[in-house]
């Protein structure tokens, strides 16, 4: 996560000359820093360059980033009124430039690496559009949620159904598989998300596969191609060690969690049916190579060597982290983890 970023000396030289939207929205500068991050560190699949905010702009927001100070969302969202007025998003229209990064991406990076697509989960996409930016403590989120229940269920479900056509989008691009980010979702307690984010991200989930189906249905001889169109789908949140048996029931393919718990438990939890991704703390890069090594090594051997675990950072890498301590962590796990 974030495999391209402020971390690498090139993204650093391309952020000087240009915006983090223009980088975004031209297909050929997204697609070099997505090919250059994943050749140069040796991993096993590559991530889009994107944002999982491009999204509110077609949705009728403003969206800057402010030096230092991260994203802000600019546009009115406080009642149903203001909910019903957002429009239907049509990503190969409004969300193009993503759609043709994917196909540069895929036609540029080794065939042997796979490309990821991903978007904002439709809980944290809200949060972001109701606080306008970051938030510690999600007052206008929760107030919004808490206070007019219909209203959210229905800013919900726009964001659901504009995010699984973006997803289905990427997928047509050539995205060979795609991660949901839930970043801010662990701010809620279990009940809250079985009541107010469940259903809604099992709608999403359902939406893709619906989507993946009617390919196949169109197809000459469906039955041929039916195992191609079954795209893995991750779903990713934050401080979810409460809410894992809950993510499960989404329906997503891959669950990825964040150092806060052992690998081991969680995917205890989740079910050894589903896949896992995880989960090093992405500031155990900051520490010594053997450091590193070493708790790569743990987490490997928490997965105990099922079939599924995708070893993974429990949150994004972080600016300044030494690239030579990125590239030494990949190389530990294709040691330990026997490739």
């Amino acid at each position: 996560m974030r495999q391209a970023g402020r971390y690498m000396k090139e993204y650093r030289a391309l952020r000087a000359k240009h915006s983090f939207l223009t980088l975004c929205k031209n297909t050929d500068l997204a697609a070099e820093i997505t090919v250059h991050a994943a050749h140069t560190l040796g991993v096993d699949a590559a991530i889009i360059f994107a944002d999982i905010l491009l999204i509110v702009e077609p949705l009728g927001f403003k969206l800057e980033y402010s030096k230092g100070e991260g994203p802000v969302i600019c546009g009115k969202l406080r009642d149903a009124k203001d909910v019903a007025r957002l429009r239907e998003v049509n990503p190969e229209e409004s969300l193009g430039y993503v759609l043709a990064a994917i196909r540069k991406t895929r036609a540029s990076l080794k065939p042997n690496i796979p490309l990821i697509g991903f978007c904002g989960a439709p809980f944290t996409v809200a949060a972001y559009i109701l606080e306008g930016g970051s938030s510690r403590n999600f007052i206008a989120t929760k107030t919004f949620m808490y206070r007019q229940p219909r209203a959210w269920h229905s800013l919900m479900k726009k964001i659901s159904r504009a995010s699984a056509n973006y997803l289905a989008a990427q997928i047509a691009a050539g995205a060979q598989a795609v991660q949901i980010f839930d970043s801010w979702v662990g701010c809620l307690s279990p009940r809250d998300y079985e009541t107010f984010v469940q259903p809604h991200n099992k709608s999403l989930i359902a939406s893709i596969r619906s989507y993946e189906r009617k390919q196949v249905e169109n197809l000459p001889n469906p039955l041929a191609y039916a195992r191609s169109y079954n795209t893995p789908i991750i779903y990713f949140g934050t401080d979810t060690a409460t809410l894992l048996p809950l993510i499960r029931d989404t329906g997503a393919d891959v669950i990825g969690v964040d150092w806060r718990i052992r690998l081991g438990d969680a995917w205890k939890t989740i079910g050894y049916d589903r896949a896992i991704q995880g989960n090093l703390d992405p500031l155990v890069l900051f520490a010594d190579r053997k450091l590193i090594r070493q708790r790569a090594k743990k987490i490997l051997q928490q997965a105990a060597g099922r079939r599924g675990h995708i070893f993974n950072l429990g949150h994004g890498i972080l600016p300044k982290t030494p690239v030579d301590n990125v590239r030494a962590l990949v190389d530990a796990v294709h040691q330990f983890g026997g490739k």
